[in-house]
Parts: structure tokens; sequence; C-alpha cells
């Protein structure tokens, strides 16, 4: 998806406003967001966490560079859920670029940014998996699964399994339509995403492609650590239903002191998650011992912020939060799928393992 850069600049304090417009439109019609994913072009998010030498922003040191990644995605997540996701895996892809990139394959990379390339990670598999084959010719073999933007975005980086070393990283074309099967994408929320299959069999390997060694990318903390980026992104999409509900509540339901608390119990659900989605980007930035730990954690205290705000929405807004084109029921819909993503009982039963073992909060401030 390489689209025509028009001359006009979206404010990035509008592109909240403009994703909800444009996202509503691809909730009724689910196709690739391809506006969207222009606007975000326009409002100057999707160069911005690239490599410096191809076009990224400079950050003073990892900290400044987390916290405007983590306001980015809040940003696009507030606008539209799916966008968010789609955005959250090109600025993955940024980061493991930036991480692991050799010089030839930084040049390649500036010149599909310049024609407005988007990138995707994809490393969900169904069995047997996506692996490498051949010793002097390399071809992948295999499909992915829940691969969101298949068929619409440019590239993506998967994750293939290599005979006796561990998976690594391959850079494959993601928007050829014969390998793309969106059929089973029938879903409630998050439809513009469109996280069909993608079919790599036969698909040639050429050394370009190869990004980093194997290993690589399940190199911890980075991996597991980096769950914070999309709790960025669905704090986004909490932070505008908590808002949505604010300008739904007629006088009537604020001058009840049951519906107050409803909601200020919901406000303080939204900024609780993000002094921890705040703390987990941090720990993440510094390479902090415990910030695997402190990610988990941040995944639970997201989720149950999303339930408290949402059950505030059903109670406050009443039926109003469940009628087809109303903002509340698509962001509801949104983070009902979002917050599935993978495992979040088994991260939170990690973290709870790393609790148990020792208090990973500041050595000046633990409990013991």
């Amino acid at each position: 998806m390489i689209p025509d850069l028009q001359d006009q600049v979206i404010d990035s304090t509008d592109i909240v406003d403009r994703l909800a417009m444009l996202g509503a439109r691809y909730d009724a019609a689910p196709n690739f967001p391809s506006d969207s994913l222009t606007a975000l072009i326009q409002s100057g998010h999707h160069r911005r966490f690239a490599p410096q030498l191809c076009g990224g922003s400079a950050f003073d040191n990892e900290a400044a560079r987390a916290r405007t990644m983590a306001k980015a995605l809040r940003q696009v997540g507030r606008g539209d859920l799916s966008i968010g996701r789609l955005y959250e895996g090109h600025v993955n892809a940024m980061l493991l670029f930036a991480w692991y990139a050799t010089p030839h394959q930084l040049e390649w990379l500036t010149q599909v940014l310049d024609r407005g390339a988007w990138f995707g990670v994809w490393a969900t598999e169904p069995a047997p998996g996506v692996r490498l084959a051949g010793e002097a010719a390399l071809s992948l073999i295999g499909e992915k699964m829940f691969a969101s933007g298949a068929g619409g975005l440019d590239y993506a980086l998967v994750t293939a399994a290599c005979e006796d070393t561990a998976r690594r990283l391959v850079i494959v074309p993601a928007n050829e339509k014969a390998r793309t099967d969106l059929s089973g994408w029938r879903v409630r929320g998050m439809r513009a995403s469109v996280s069909g299959r993608y079919v790599l069999d036969d698909m040639a390997v050429e050394p370009l492609m190869l990004l980093g060694k194997p290993g690589d990318y399940d190199r911890d903390p980075r991996f597991t650590a980096g769950a914070w980026r999309f709790c960025a992104a669905q704090l986004g999409g909490i932070e505008a239903l908590a808002s949505e509900i604010r300008s739904a509540m007629r006088d009537s339901v604020r001058d009840d002191p049951l519906q107050r608390a409803r909601f200020a119990d919901a406000v303080v659900a939204v900024r609780t998650a993000g002094f921890w989605v705040d703390e987990a980007a941090q720990r993440f930035a510094s390479g902090d011992a415990d910030a695997v730990a402190v990610a988990r954690l941040t995944r639970g205290v997201v989720e149950n912020a999303g339930f408290i705000v949402m059950e505030a929405a059903a109670r406050i807004l009443g039926t109003r939060s469940a009628f087809d084109g109303e903002r509340a029921d698509k962001i509801i819909r949104d983070l009902s799928l979002y917050l599935r993503q993978a495992g979040p009982d088994h991260a939170r039963d990690e973290a709870a393992r790393m609790l148990l073992d020792h208090d990973i909060w500041d050595e000046s401030d633990r409990l013991w």
C-alpha cells in the first residue's frame, strides 16, 4: 500500500478526530484503512520512530524516545484502535530495523519509507509454523495467522524457524492478494485491522531480507518488555471512551451522585493505567532488570481499566452505548477484542511469580 502523498498536512493535534471519522467508515465497511494510514503520513507519525539515518526523529536519549512514542501510540489509539494496532506494528518494525539492520538494509528502508511504505510484525502462526528451507537458495514454508494488515501493508517482518538455530526475522512483501485470506476475520471489533492469514509458501528469501541474527527477535527484555507499546495504544482507546462518556452525560445524569461516582472511578482507572504505561515505557528505555515484570503487570492494569470504563459506559450511557453508529459502541467493541492480546492471564501470573521473589519497585521505596 503505497499511498498518493498529498501536499495537505494534518496537524498532529487533529489526527484523533481525523482517525475517528475515518474509523467509523471502515467499521461499517471493513477494508484495509488506506486513508487512515495516509493521514498518519500527513501528520508526521509514519516516519517519526524510524532509524535516524532513515529520516526518523532525533531524540536526546532513549527515555525521551519512549515518552514521545507512548504519547503517539496513545494518540493514534484514541482516534481508532484498529489503526493503533497497525501503527504499533509499524513502530515495532522500525525499532527492529534500528537494532538489527545492516547499512544496506537501512538504505533500502530509507527508499521504501520515501514512498510511504508501511510495515507490520507477524509472529503468530498455525502449526507447524513458518520455517526457512534450502541451503544455497532460501525460501519460506508455512503461513501466519492474525496477521494485522495482511494484503494491505507493504512489508512485514515475519518470524521463521531455522534448522538447529533460534527463529529469526525475514522481511517479506505483505500486499500480495493471492497469499492473503481475510475470510476468517469476521469480528465485532478491530475490523479495520484486517488481521487475516498470509501464506508464505515458496517465497524466495534473498540475503537482504534476513534481518538480524537467529534469536534476536526473542531477546529479552526487548521482546517481552516491549508489550508496553500495545498497552499504550489500548490506553488511548480507553481514554477516548472515558471522554465519550463525559461528553454524552446529560445534566440529569451529572446531577446523580451515583453516576458521578462511577465516572470518577473510570477516570481514576484511566489515570492509573497511564502511570503504569509511563513506568513500563521508562523501564524499557533504561533496560531495567525488572522491565519485563513491570510490562506484564501493566498489561493487567490496562485490561482492568478497560473493563472498568466499559462497565461505566454501559451503566452511565445505558442503551446508547450499544447503538450502531455511536462512537462509544465502536470503542467498546474494539477494546473487547484488543484487550484479548495473547495470554493476559499468563502474563499476570508470571509477574506475580516475580513479585513473590522480590519487590520490583525502586530501591528506596520497596515493600520487601
